[in-house]
């Protein structure tokens, strides 16, 4: 059977698909859009069957894990508003709304 493409254009289709823009993603927890860096978050812990995930910036999937429990990531499952409602969550999502894409900064210990 013969080849659509040869192998020796596939140096010439990579430079091709590069000059594609690259969509731009918004985080699930901030809203802004992520940077270099995305971090592919389990909503629901994998730990406690979740199989959906969602973009997200390090810092902010940092901030969730060091104030919630898996158990209290289940019961809120995909819901942002409930996240949100954290005073801990809050400050965090109203201060780094401000901040480049590709912040990031040593987030608080788990406070258990």
């Amino acid at each position: 059977m013969a080849r659509k493409h040869s192998k020796y254009d596939s140096a010439q289709n990579d430079h091709q698909e590069d000059d594609a823009p690259t969509p731009v993603v918004a985080c699930w927890l901030c809203g802004r859009p992520t940077g270099k860096t995305i971090v592919w978050h389990h909503p629901v812990p994998k730990s406690r069957g979740g199989r959906d995930v969602v973009p997200m910036h390090p810092i902010c999937q940092q901030t969730l894990i060091a104030n919630f429990t898996n158990s209290e990531l289940q019961r809120h499952a995909t819901d942002v508003e409930a996240l949100l409602a954290n005073p801990n969550v809050r400050k965090f999502v109203d201060w780094v709304a401000k901040k480049d894409p590709d912040f990031t900064a040593p987030t608080t210990k788990k406070q258990r």
